[in-house]
């Protein structure tokens, strides 16, 4: 019995510090008679989301980096640059979007809500550009601007961003009023035609496509009526039919997808498709090894930009393509917790926009390396070569992770937990304030 009563005290005790030192309502799992604490219930914090966000977003650009190094070399020496010549450019990106980045995180919903209307307006004045000299244009595609000093941008990948934060703050502050089909289309559907109209007047269909997307789950989420979007999906469709047709280059790829054509023509319009399958289906479960993939060898158009899935696939195996797919999933994880989780509905609606953006326009780079979609050329999100849209992708990441900074509970929870340079410094300090041990008797 006295063993009983000596022992509840301490287990308070222990509560008590563990509470004080981790706050929150899920910081102690269990009855004041067990102390010890769950693996979930490390795991289910106000944190939680902040911590997945951040995790798979640095594991998804330190892989993407090894993966771009590995895909590029070969057309780097071909083209008479040094080996690292992309690799240091894509470096270059991922620095220099830190920055916005770390501004985007640290921001409060309310200040997205104050600069959503400027950031829209902007992003528009920056696409309109495509019409100037100053644009720049690859295979027919010119949703490019050159800026000067050697510094080019694509606008419309900033036009993602913009528009989400935009989507959030309208639909939210009308919520109550979309069961209305006039307040639910304007002025949401006339921005959102406006958008997909100067990527596709860019010849940009890629981009425009996961503008639809984006856009979609915004109004999903914000629960426009379903009839407007049966209505908005048959209008699309109706322009995506046009646009095709008009083109005889996005014919010949839909066609060849088909099986119309010269679909056997291994050197026409299915050359880069049968390439990137030959990737991936010569890397077996493990893969050929880090930077001996075949495929890269100029074979494969594109290796370090839209089909670098495929390198993976061949150099690291159905693992490390699992691993990629297993990092997406996380952060679609993350940002559905951020959406069930934050009280505010802008802050819904924008997470819902943004996380059908990177997660959608991942998941059509992979069905067009594995032969389900037709060549679009969209990037894989963090992954693939390219500087303006690594650097929006990371913006938008910290505008999601600067939602669950803002979480119930998580704001009070970075507060009070300690920095690792102050944590340190006060390791090191209990160190040198330790007294030295008197000798055992052992060893006299």
């Amino acid at each position: 019995m006295s063993l009983g009563t000596s022992r509840r005290p301490v287990a308070r005790r222990s509560d008590v510090a563990g509470s004080a030192k981790r706050p929150g309502p899920s910081s102690v799992i269990g009855d004041e008679s067990t102390p010890t604490r769950s693996w979930w219930g490390v795991w289910d914090t106000p944190l939680k989301s902040y911590y997945l966000l951040s995790g798979a977003t640095v594991l998804l650009l330190v892989l993407g980096l090894v993966m771009v190094l590995s895909s590029s070399s070969v057309d780097s020496l071909d083209a008479g640059d040094s080996v690292y010549a992309v690799f240091l450019d894509q470096t270059k990106y991922a620095l220099f979007g830190l920055i916005p980045m770390l501004v985007a995180t640290r921001l409060r919903p309310d200040h997205y809500k104050r600069i959503a209307w400027w950031a829209l307006g902007f992003s528009f004045l920056l696409q309109l550009l495509i019409f100037t000299p100053l644009a720049r244009g690859k295979n027919g595609n010119r949703n490019w601007v050159h800026l000067g000093g050697g510094m080019t941008i694509q606008p419309s990948e900033f036009m993602k961003i913009a528009l989400a934060v935009w989507l959030g703050v309208v639909l939210g502050r009308k919520l109550k009023l979309l069961a209305d089909w006039r307040h639910a289309t304007i002025p949401a559907v006339p921005v959102i035609m406006a958008a997909i109209g100067l990527v596709v007047a860019g010849h940009d269909l890629g981009t425009a496509m996961v503008l639809m997307v984006l856009a979609a789950g915004a109004l999903f989420v914000a629960g426009v009526p379903a009839r407007i979007f049966v209505v908005a999906a048959g209008a699309l469709s109706l322009i995506a039919g046009i646009l095709v047709i008009s083109s005889t280059n996005r014919s010949g790829r839909i066609g060849a997808w088909l099986g119309i054509g010269d679909a056997a023509d291994v050197q026409g319009a299915t050359y880069q498709t049968q390439h990137g399958m030959w990737g991936l289906g010569t890397g077996g479960l493990t893969g050929v090894g880090l930077g001996a993939g075949r495929q890269k060898w100029s074979y494969l158009p594109e290796a370090h930009n839209d089909f670098i899935f495929s390198v993976i696939g061949e150099e690291l195996g159905l693992i490390g393509s699992l691993a990629v797919l297993a990092l997406f999933a996380l952060l679609g994880v993350a940002m559905l917790r951020v959406m069930r989780r934050h009280p505010d509905p802008v802050v819904k609606i924008t997470t819902a926009g943004i996380a059908c953006w990177i997660l959608g326009q991942a998941l059509m780079n992979i069905g067009v390396v594995i032969g389900l979609l037709p060549v679009i050329g969209v990037p894989l999100p963090l992954v693939s070569a390219g500087g303006s849209a690594l650097i929006a992708t990371m913006i938008a990441i910290g505008v999601v992770i600067s939602f669950a900074r803002d979480e119930p509970g998580a704001r009070e929870a970075l507060q009070a937990r300690p920095g690792v340079v102050r944590k340190s410094l006060a390791i090191v300090g209990q160190v040198r304030r330790r007294p030295a041990r008197p000798r055992s008797g052992v060893d006299s």
